[in-house]
């Protein structure tokens, strides 16, 4: 039979892609072909997504001092933005990840730890600076998207992460998506409560998690 050809028991079958309804061969990530890599399980995920989601949350805090009548729209409103925004950077940064898979493999893992260790660090500096930022009370689309944007940017050197541990990036962005939504959502009732009590510890919190994030995968990597 044309295109199906049979070889010894020792060698393998070929079949063309999409030939006689054969279905197409399964590919992996170029970035841990060969490598015995450590996916990052759910409490690993959930863990980044909590650290990632602290800028959000302190931004939020912000946003909701600065509201003299809360509605809920206000929360749904900034969840969904800072959300949204947490679930698309980390896919552009998986996707980048990949598009230059051949010329990070080498160094993948202490990329992935270096990316982390200087987002927390810098998370930390922030939070201990004690500088008190102005907040807008407007919820319109050009304020959102640019305080979305500027909260999300360590989102994306994380996505780079996750294409290096081989982490399941669909999963991944609902965690992270949803686990933003929620406390930008909770952030704005906080802040409209008790104002900016937590706002500096919220950032601690996630710049520290993040630090451990990224020794544990450079640690699993030289240890295994």
């Amino acid at each position: 039979m044309k295109g199906l050809i049979l070889f010894s028991s020792h060698d393998t079958i070929k079949i063309p892609r999409g030939i006689g309804g054969f279905a197409a061969p399964e590919t992996k990530n170029p970035l841990v072909a060969g490598k015995d890599y450590r996916k990052m399980g759910i409490f690993d995920l959930i863990m980044t997504a909590i650290a990632l989601s602290m800028d959000a949350f302190a931004v939020s805090i912000g946003k909701g001092l600065s509201v003299k009548t809360l509605r809920l729209r206000h929360s749904l409103i900034a969840g969904a933005y800072f959300g949204g925004f947490q679930a698309l950077m980390p896919l552009l940064g998986y996707l980048l990840a990949s598009t230059f898979a051949g010329y990070i493999q080498r160094f993948d893992h202490w990329i992935a730890f270096a990316l982390l260790a200087l987002i927390g660090a810098n998370m930390i500096r922030e939070a201990l600076s004690g500088g008190d930022e102005e907040s807008n009370a407007s919820f319109g689309v050009k304020t959102m998207l640019l305080l979305a944007l500027a909260t999300s940017i360590d989102a994306l050197a994380t996505g780079v992460t996750f294409a290096m541990t081989q982490t399941n990036i669909w999963f991944a962005i609902a965690i992270t998506g949803t686990t933003t939504f929620l406390f930008s959502a909770a952030g704005i009732k906080i802040g409209n409560v008790f104002g900016n009590k937590y706002r500096s510890k919220a950032e601690l919190l996630g710049g520290v998690i993040l630090i451990l994030m990224g020794t544990k995968i450079l640690i699993e990597h030289l240890l295994g």
